[in-house]
């Protein structure tokens, strides 16, 4: 029977050099494969070859190295009287660490014109049966599947004079079946990819932090993610205390609208919805619109922001109270004097990796209900005028503007607005008139003009006293998608009020 002997197989090759010269010092035989074996090979560290273990070659274009019983045996064994004896009369040796991390699958399906085919060959075979394996024989065997392992086994190693504990070794182990939850699932998820929503579904992520506390204080709350990269799409935090569980919800869903605009924009959100939106020639006349639109709202907001925030900006950002500002990046005069108020956090994200969710999820009491995101885009210009008048040109530009802010408005909703920013929002209400009333007393207390502006809503208007009332209030053309059995009351209704109408066929419930 050898001496200590671990098993190094890497996809992601981040510091196992630094694994294999540790493991090496302390007596460990290593044995590797692939492109592992030539990367500690340069770096002139001993290593056997898969091959010299197994007394076979690598096959099938390397889909078929590890999966043997010289390796498996070692990896499986009880360190008991049973077992030892039969890897001695077999000649196989113990394997006390098995280091592996997966190809990347999940990283793979996500890059843009991947084939099917691809996709297949990024489905690892020989490392998760290694890392289950000894993850099953966690007893006797290490199991390392995350390069951020590889530091915290060292100082155990060092810590304990090279006895692992049992615990440290149940960590790792659990870290594999959560790493093949994830994995599995993404792979099943893959292949079960049809026209509607898929057959299998499975939501399953590591905890990337613990959090305060959830909507409120008596629930208990984390943050997850399903993949190596950040839960929020590159988002860092630069300054500021702790994130909370409903900072992180109005962070996603401001970042969700800013990202509907090219020009200089700004978003403020409270409680998942939009206190306003903004454009402008530059950042400060942007925010300044959406401040407008309910600035008593905006009291404790969260701000994004789609350009570098400049000291300009600041300035007008900093007398207020606000929860959170992201943007893509702060000058450093900016963030110096935002970097003062203690209780306002600053972060910055990457619009090149910052994406809507894929999947909405909605959970029932034993099962859940799943949708793919509405991400869907029209032209509006080509949507059917119902009414005799169509929209001016300022009128289909502001009408731009109000559908793509209101999909991301609870519904019911209701959106008054001009071509640069919002004038009034009602949403969340039971009846579509409920939204109209609140969006207008919401303008008047903004002291917020509603003469020629334009209306966003949507779902269709079921009766024709939500088009009386904003037409009342000045408004001179709407945009909703139609379908109602009272559409011609309603289009009789605008007609009447000299409102231009347009349907696009296209609802935007969000609930």
């Amino acid at each position: 029977m050898a001496g200590k002997r671990a098993v190094l197989s890497v996809y992601d090759k981040t510091d196992i050099d630094l694994l294999a010269k540790f493991l090496v010092e302390q007596g460990f035989e290593i044995v590797s494969s692939g492109g592992t074996y030539k990367l500690l090979a340069e770096h002139q560290i001993p290593v056997k070859k898969v091959s010299e273990i197994t007394g076979f070659p690598e096959i099938l274009d390397g889909r078929v190295k590890t999966l043997h019983p010289n390796i498996h045996g070692g990896i499986l064994a009880r360190r008991e009287e049973g077992h030892i004896k039969q890897l001695d009369e077999l000649n196989l040796s113990l394997i006390d660490l098995v280091c592996v991390n997966l190809y990347p699958f999940q990283e793979t399906i996500a890059r843009e014109g991947v084939t099917f085919d691809q996709a297949i060959e990024q489905i690892d075979i020989g490392g998760p049966t290694m890392i289950r394996a000894a993850a099953k024989n966690h007893k006797y065997v290490t199991v390392l599947s995350d390069p951020s392992q590889y530091r915290g086994y060292i100082a155990e190693y060092k810590d304990n004079a090279g006895k692992i504990s049992d615990e440290f070794r149940k960590k790792c182990a659990a870290r594999v079946f959560q790493a093949m939850a994830v994995y599995d699932s993404a792979i099943a998820q893959y292949l079960s990819l049809t026209d509607g929503a898929p057959e299998f579904f499975s939501v399953s992520g590591y905890r990337e932090q613990s959090l305060r506390y959830g909507e409120n204080p008596h629930q208990k709350a984390g943050l997850y993610r399903t993949s190596k990269k950040n839960p929020l799409g590159a988002i860092k935090q630069l300054h500021g205390k702790e994130l909370s569980f409903n900072n992180l919800l109005d962070l996603q869903a401001a970042l969700n609208i800013n990202a509907e605009f090219r020009e200089p924009a700004c978003t403020i959100i409270k409680h998942n919805n939009p206190c306003g939106v903004g454009l402008g020639k530059d950042l400060s006349e942007a925010h300044k619109r959406a401040r407008s639109t309910d600035a008593i709202s905006a009291f404790g907001g969260i701000i994004a922001i789609n350009r570098a925030v400049d000291i300009n900006l600041a300035e007008d950002i900093a007398p207020f109270f606000t929860e959170c500002i992201v943007a893509p990046s702060f000058d450093k005069d900016a963030f110096e004097r935002l970097s003062k108020k203690k209780n306002m956090r600053l972060l910055t994200f990457d619009p090149d990796q910052f994406r809507m969710p894929d999947w909405d999820i909605k959970q029932l009491t034993d099962g859940f209900l799943l949708q793919n995101t509405d991400t869907i885009k029209v032209n509006i210009r080509e949507s059917n005028v119902a009414t005799r008048r169509a929209p001016s040109e300022k009128e289909w530009k502001a009408l731009e503007f109000v559908w793509k802010v209101i999909r991301h408005v609870k519904s019911n909703a209701i959106v008054f607005a001009n071509d640069t920013q919002t004038l009034g929002i009602g949403a969340g209400q039971m009846s579509r008139v409920d939204s109209t009333e609140i969006a207008i007393l919401k303008s008047k207390k903004a002291e917020l003009s509603l003469i020629d502006s334009v209306v966003g809503s949507d779902a269709f208007f079921p009766f024709k006293d939500a088009i009386e009332a904003l037409a009342e209030a000045g408004a001179k053309a709407i945009i909703q998608p139609g379908g109602s059995v009272r559409d011609d009351e309603v289009i009789e209704a605008a007609n009447a009020a000299d409102i231009a109408m347009v349907f696009t066929g296209i609802r935007h419930f969000k609930h």
